[in-house]
């Protein structure tokens, strides 16, 4: 049996983009995938069928260390690639295949809209594998979280799941774009995120003056939220893990977009029918590698996506499904 670690550290969405990796090198007969990830991500992992172990990476690398040279690993596949992957490799001593995380070409389309890269960073994480001739069964991204989740809301009626939530607020919406919106809304709206999205939900909640819209960040967990996506009609969301999460689904989804684009290979993966990409109309070229900085303004450019376009798709969306 050959026995593959799998490196990927961090975050939400870069590591549910693996999904179809893991999913394709355990197609192979006698294999035993093993996963290492940051501890507070790990969820995303313990309920996957496909893998036999997850090791979390917390402060001691010495002592993970030790505890990876006891399984003997035929081989690594490292799909991060930074100091700590690297450190890891380099004591391990076994053989290992290495993302190219095309540094220069994320440069040339910020700075200059030149795109090199053409492909999605799933695809990316192929070109990894296909040295051990894996290939991609285009069978999509996976999600698997415990059959025992619930949330305590009513997901047989139709609903919009709204991922209001962003590493960097540069790449959320306003307040103000999502009121505006919920205002005008005819279906009820579940708004998720993290706690630090908790406030927001409460002032998105109160300003629209709409029964229907229940804030759940920061009070329910990631799985339940994942189980929240797969039961909504419709997702909306910033460039942000949950997207992901909804594309694990096949849900359709309208995202947004401003500092970060579509082109850097972050996109809904294999979008489905009634999917749509807002892209703010500034500027078809990122404004930064993660959408920490904007070009134009100081509070992302995403928030001159009008609210009324938001509307308008929504209603289009319906429209079409109905």
């Amino acid at each position: 049996m050959k026995k593959i670690l799998i490196i990927r550290l961090s975050s939400i969405g870069d590591i549910i983009l693996t999904s179809p990796v893991i999913r394709c090198i355990k197609q192979q007969k006698n294999v035993e995938i093993h996963f290492l990830v940051k501890s507070e991500y790990s969820i995303l992992l313990k309920s996957n069928p496909h893998l036999e172990k997850v090791f979390c990476l917390k402060d001691n690398l010495n002592k993970l260390t030790s505890d990876l040279q006891k399984e003997n690993y035929d081989l690594i596949i490292d799909l991060h690639n930074n100091i700590r992957s690297s450190w890891i490799k380099l004591n391990l001593a076994l053989p290992s295949y290495t993302i190219n995380k095309k540094t220069w070409q994320k440069y040339m389309l910020i700075y200059f809209n030149w795109n090199f890269l053409q492909n999605h960073v799933v695809d990316r994480y192929f070109e990894v594998v296909k040295k051990i001739n894996i290939s991609n069964d285009r069978n999509g991204l996976e999600y698997f979280f415990h059959k025992k989740t619930k949330v305590n809301f009513d997901v047989k009626q139709v609903f919009i799941a709204w991922s209001i939530g962003g590493s960097s607020s540069n790449k959320k919406l306003s307040k103000k774009q999502i009121v505006d919106v919920c205002k005008k809304m005819s279906y009820p709206v579940v708004l998720l995120g993290g706690s630090f999205e908790n406030s927001l939900g409460d002032d998105i909640v109160q300003g629209s003056n709409y029964e229907k819209i229940y804030n759940f960040c920061g009070s329910i967990s990631l799985d339940q939220s994942a189980y929240l996506i797969r039961h909504s009609t419709l997702v909306l969301s910033n460039d942000t893990g949950l997207m992901h999460v909804a594309a694990a689904f096949k849900k359709p989804i309208i995202s947004f977009w401003g500092c970060t684009k579509p082109s850097q290979g972050f996109a809904p993966y294999m979008g489905v029918h009634g999917s749509k990409q807002l892209i703010t109309p500034r500027s078809k070229r990122p404004c930064s590698k993660y959408g920490k900085s904007c070009r134009f303004q100081g509070q992302g450019c995403v928030k001159e996506i009008s609210s009324q376009i938001i509307l308008d798709s929504i209603d289009h969306f319906f429209l079409k499904n109905n």
